[in-house]
Formats: structure tokens, sequence, C-alpha cells
């Protein structure tokens, strides 16, 4: 009898471990369960989400007025021939030579800028006067012009296509000659710039 109830005992212990050890693999089971409807439900979240996300957008317009626009910048404002031998100095240099000058536009791209001379009238001493004609000029750089100084027309010293900054120089001489009156001799002139 005693052996029987032992057997009953350890036959109960049995079921129980067995049970258990179910119900512990039914719980592995539902966790994993319980995680992938976790991860399924945060996606579902984060989708839905970008789906119901709100957006505007604005239109901006940006503006900027360019308009023609000229600098010239003349290394000296003053030249000066001084006295020399007409045979020996047939062309006199003026002392300033080289004289450096920048020009800097902003035209159209196909539009023309130009710099001019013209002088205001000839070389004077009191009664006596050097035709403003014996001065004359030579030039470097990209653009630049030689010529002849004039006191009735423009003379073309320079010319550009489009904007931008050159630079170059201009070199005075003034023909000399035995036919001169003494004196100091005086005339004023005009660069102009155009940038249309």
């Amino acid at each position: 009898m005693e052996i029987a109830v032992a057997w009953c005992k350890r036959s109960q212990k049995i079921s129980l471990i067995f049970e258990n050890l179910r119900e512990s693999r039914k719980g592995k089971a539902k966790m994993k369960e319980l995680s992938l409807l976790s991860i399924i439900g945060l996606g579902l979240i984060l989708i839905a989400g970008g789906v119901f996300a709100a957006s505007d957008t604005k239109p901006l317009t940006i503006n900027a007025t360019v308009s023609a626009r000229a600098s010239l910048t003349l290394e000296n404002s003053t030249i000066n021939f001084v006295d020399a031998d007409p045979d020996g100095t047939p062309s006199i240099p003026a002392t300033e030579n080289v004289v450096d000058v920048t020009v800097k536009v902003r035209t159209g791209s196909t539009s023309t800028a130009t710099l001019t001379h013209l002088a205001a009238g000839d070389l004077t001493s009191g009664g006596d006067t050097i035709l403003i004609g014996n001065v004359t000029w030579t030039a470097s750089g990209t653009g630049f012009q030689a010529g002849t100084m004039n006191r009735t027309t423009p003379q073309t010293a320079g010319s550009w296509t489009g904007s931008g900054s050159r630079s170059g120089t201009f070199s005075y001489f003034l023909a000399n000659s035995w036919d001169y009156a003494l004196g100091n001799y005086t005339a004023s002139s005009t660069y102009t710039l155009t940038a249309p």
C-alpha cells in the first residue's frame, strides 16, 4: 500500500513538472507573439504618422537690380612737358609718363563702353598758342587706343564690350618746334567713360 501511495505521489510530481514545462513553453511563445505584435504595432504607428504629417510651401521671389555704372581712374590729373632742344628732342615726353589708367564698367553683355578725350582748347600762354593737336598719346592694355588731342571732336581712347575692369597706360608727347613763342602754356581736357 505504501508503495502504491509513494508511486502515486511521484506520478503527481512528474505530472506537475511536465505541466509546468508546458506552461513555460506557452509563456515563451506568448512573449514572442507579444513582441512580434508590438513591432508590427509600432511600424503601423510610424507609417500612420507619415501619412498624417502636415506640410506647407510658400514661394519666394528674389529680385536684384543691376544698373549701368562707370568708374575711371587716372594715376595723374596733370601732365607736364619740360623745355627741350627741338633738334635733339623732336617729341617731348611728359614727365609723368607712363600714366596708369583703370576703367571699370557695368553694362549689357553686348554693349560697348567707350573712353573718349576732348580738349577744352589749345595750349595758351597769354596771347600765344600751341595747337592742341601737337599733343599725342600712346596706349597699352587691351582696348586702350592711341590718339591725338582735339578741341572740337572727342577722340576715342578706348572701347570694350561688356562689363568688367580693365587696366592700361597712356604716355603723352608734345611735338617740339622752333616756332613756339616763349611762355608757360596750359590747357584743360576731359576724359569721359560711357557705359550704355
